[in-house]
């Protein structure tokens, strides 16, 4: 049967999934030793997992592998595949991986030879299918359960309210206003004396004159009242932002995983979000 890499044959894998990718899990045996990085998967045409493409470096050992799904415990909240026996031997006795268009019936048995137990009656031909090996190519949905545990979190928002506004304006208020400004008239004082000096007058040199004689102008000053207009004051409008904290509680709920064992089992906390595998 052909096999397509995963993005090949999903490109939305991820999505499809919900958010989980088997790609860049690292890879453990049993005893939690590293062996190496899941760089890919082969899909069948049905889009079931059947190979993991694992990138190994034990002692030493670097070679890319292909690793039959059944063997591995898929643990994606932890990111981690536990491998039950995979040693240095085994991959020393595994082909190096080839591109995808290599990969036939004869390179699958290879694989498969090195991993199936020497009791298996199964027989290589030309009818093989998985489905005869269910331990290589089988997920074991006991050990590759994905559990999300939620929580509730107080997500803080703000939003504007209009709590008033301010108008300003102009009115106009009247007064009488008075102001004091002195003026100056002028006026023509005629006076009639007695001569200082009485005596006669040579009738030859007199000379009597009619009309006019002489001419004083007359002046008075009269108020000139007038308004200007003057800048009094200036008033500026302007807001200020005032800061504040406000402190809100509501109660939460978190979800916790219970694992109930029997017997001897180990029990392994992985990263830094806390995971227990049985």
């Amino acid at each position: 049967m052909p096999l397509h890499k995963l993005e090949h044959f999903d490109p939305n894998y991820r999505e499809t999934f919900g958010g989980d990718d088997v790609k860049a899990l690292d890879v453990y045996t049993e005893g939690g030793q590293r062996v190496g990085l899941v760089v890919d998967v082969l899909v069948d045409d049905d889009g079931r997992f059947r190979y993991l493409i694992v990138d190994t470096n034990l002692d030493s050992v670097n070679k890319k592998i292909l690793l039959p799904v059944g063997l591995a415990r898929i643990n994606y909240p932890a990111r981690t595949v536990h491998v039950d026996g995979l040693s240095r031997e085994q991959i020393e006795r595994l082909p190096d991986h080839q591109e995808i268009e290599n990969i036939d019936s004869d390179y699958e048995e290879k694989v498969r030879s090195v991993f199936r137990p020497s009791t298996s009656t199964v027989a290589y031909n030309e009818t093989y299918n998985y489905q005869k090996e269910p331990a290589l190519y089988e997920l074991n949905e006991q050990y590759n359960q994905t559990f999300r545990l939620y929580e509730e979190r107080l997500i803080a928002n703000k939003h504007r309210v209009k709590t008033g506004e301010v108008a300003v304006g102009k009115h106009i208020e009247t007064e009488t206003a008075r102001v004091t400004v002195p003026i100056q008239k002028e006026r023509v004082l005629i006076e009639r004396v007695v001569p200082t000096e009485a005596g006669t007058v040579d009738t030859n040199e007199l000379k009597f004159q009619e009309g006019e004689v002489a001419r004083i102008e007359v002046y008075e000053e009269t108020p000139e009242i007038r308004k200007e207009a003057f800048v009094r004051e200036e008033v500026r409008v302007k807001k200020v932002i005032e800061r504040d904290t406000v402190e809100a509680q509501d109660t939460i709920r978190r979800e916790e995983l219970n694992v109930d064992t029997a017997g001897e089992l180990h029990v392994q906390e992985t990263d830094e979000i806390r995971h227990e595998t049985v």
